[in-house]
């Protein structure tokens, strides 16, 4: 394998990335900076998160910068301020302390008058969320007139959050760029284009296969009644002592119940949605980080640009419907090398959505049966008496209190001693576990599934099917709209899921799957968001034709 030195990188990067413990290069890293470093090619680099995507742009951009021009040479776009912010502090730790390179991160939800005096100092590279970007550009504090590189980072995260237009409108406003660099874990039709008209024969490379679930990660999936989710969520939490890690849910009236009930039962856990303000958002994120909070459960739009190292758990509360979801959320553990694990909770009617993931992903899941109470005891009672024993006893004036120790224990047994510590610590668990139910699937719970549990769905309307019959749609407590809008309105799914959700003011949380095709879509909608929907869309108009909005099973989706 190449080194660092060996792909051309200068001495001021080698000594400060030396001292992080960069030894060898990754696969993205090594097959990426030789291009990057012309600084002339258009390139594309398909890579799932946590492969060192920021050290393969981030010390080309770096050594490419000329240090004594004090204004923005590159521009660095991802989705979200904590990848923003990810990214700089990456950055500022890979350049040499010799070399001033000034690097200004702008994003929202902070004040943009500090952003701007930052801005007006000088710098050399911007990073930046798209909507705060543009709002610059709009105020005339930056000026991109003398961008050479710009860097598009996460792009499929970007495309699914609906910022295909802010793209393309900073690309408009890079005229005089000298390369474009984009990172993508996966290659949505929506990037192809982008990259087509704003792109020059673009160098591409892919590390491991679009949508491949990283090799680092083992997928698990654990089957049971729609009922036992919760259940089963408490058992994996429970049967793994050490957890550090995500739980993902659909919406975010699921994360806030989902947190809330576990909170009351002694969990360290805490929930992050759209509804956060930011200031929220970072006081929960601060907690997860520094491991004050050992879970965070997250809906997918929020979760976006989360990086966190040392994740040990993903589990996946309900599987996503996009199996490009799955990748994204199975990738914030397994990064950089380490191990982890990704668990689902699948009820009978998701298996068929859980083996279209494993084709798709080209990863087997392994199929876990649901612990027992005596196995969950038995594991927090091990996992208990290991760390006792890993105490470090040797910084305290432990030995001080010895013969008060023996006094006050007086002719009791060891024995008695270590079973009265473990009841101290298992009470809790014991007592709730003592009568435990077997969670797992049976062949009787397997058939009464098929028949009654239906998500709280009639079983004649638990699939969706569309005009020509054929089934679509996640399950759920979800309601059906018709549009008669699709694709021959130029419409992808992203810019037509920001289409919606622009019109109704509506989060995406309360959506379910949306179905598009040529001349029409239907919409799966939580039903208490249903009527503002349609309110907010239906007899509007759109590039002079008059939308049509209603529920789909009172007929408006079949005439």
């Amino acid at each position: 394998m190449n080194t660092f030195a060996a792909l051309g990188i200068e001495e001021g990067l080698l000594h400060s990335i030396t001292a992080l413990g960069f030894t060898q290069p990754t696969p993205i890293q090594e097959k990426a900076i030789p291009v990057l470093l012309q600084g002339t090619k258009d390139f594309i680099g398909l890579a799932q998160t946590g492969t060192g995507k920021t050290a393969a742009f981030g010390l080309p951009l770096l050594q490419l910068i000329n240090k004594e021009d004090r204004f923005p040479q590159a521009l660095i776009v991802c989705p979200t301020r904590e990848l923003c912010l990810q990214i700089t502090s990456d950055l500022e730790k890979f350049k040499s302390k010799k070399v001033a390179v000034s690097v200004t991160a702008v994003y929202g939800g902070t004040s943009i008058s500090m952003q701007i005096r930052d801005l007006k100092k000088g710098t050399h590279v911007v990073v930046a969320t798209p909507g705060r970007l543009i709002d610059l550009i709009e105020r005339k504090a930056i000026n991109l007139e003398k961008i050479h590189y710009v860097v598009l980072d996460e792009a499929d995260e970007m495309l699914n959050m609906g910022f295909k237009d802010d793209i393309e409108f900073i690309l408009k406003n890079t005229p005089n760029r000298q390369s474009t660099w984009l990172f993508s874990a996966t290659m949505p039709a929506e990037i192809r284009q982008v990259s087509k008209k704003y792109m020059d024969k673009p160098f591409e490379i892919t590390i491991g296969k679009t949508n491949e679930g990283a090799a680092t990660i083992d997928h698990q999936y654990y089957a049971t009644q729609h009922h036992n989710r919760y259940e089963v969520l408490k058992r994996i939490i429970d049967f793994n002592p050490g957890i550090y890690g995500i739980v993902f849910a659909r919406t975010k009236a699921d994360t806030q119940d989902i947190a809330e009930k576990l909170t009351r039962e002694g969990y360290d856990i805490d929930a992050i949605h759209g509804d956060l303000t930011q200031q929220q958002r970072d006081k929960v994120m601060g907690l997860f980080r520094d491991k004050s909070v050992k879970l965070l459960v997250a809906t997918d739009v929020a979760a976006r640009g989360i990086d966190v190292k040392g994740i040990t758990h993903v589990i996946n509360y309900e599987l996503p419907d996009d199996v490009e979801v799955y990748t994204h959320r199975s990738g914030r553990t397994g990064r950089a090398g380490s191990s982890g694990v990704s668990v689902s909770i699948v009820t009978p009617k998701e298996i068929y959505r859980l083996r279209q993931i494993e084709r798709l992903v080209k990863t087997q899941f392994h199929k876990m049966d649901i612990p027992s109470g005596k196995d969950v005891c038995r594991k927090q009672f091990f996992s208990f008496i290991d760390k006792m024993l890993q105490a470090d006893i040797s910084h305290g004036e432990y030995e001080a209190y010895l013969p008060t120790l023996k006094e006050k224990f007086g002719d009791i047994e060891k024995e008695e001693i270590l079973q009265r510590v473990a009841a101290l610590e298992f009470d809790r668990f014991l007592k709730y576990y003592e009568n435990a139910a077997d969670l797992n699937m049976r062949g009787d719970d397997r058939r009464s599934d098929k028949r009654g549990d239906r998500g709280d769905r009639p079983a004649s309307r638990d699939r969706d099917r569309d005009t020509k019959g054929r089934s679509f749609g996640s399950g759920g407590n979800y309601q059906r709209l018709f549009v008669n809008l699709g694709t021959k309105d130029g419409f992808y799914k992203a810019s037509f899921l920001q289409f919606i959700l622009d019109m109704s003011d509506l989060k995406k949380e309360v959506l379910g799957r949306i179905d598009m095709k040529e001349m029409t879509s239907w919409i799966e909608i939580e039903p208490s968001a249903g009527k503002k929907m349609i309110k907010a869309i239906d007899g509007k108009n759109y590039r002079g034709r008059k939308i049509r909005m209603n529920d789909a099973e009172s007929g408006g989706g079949r005439k």
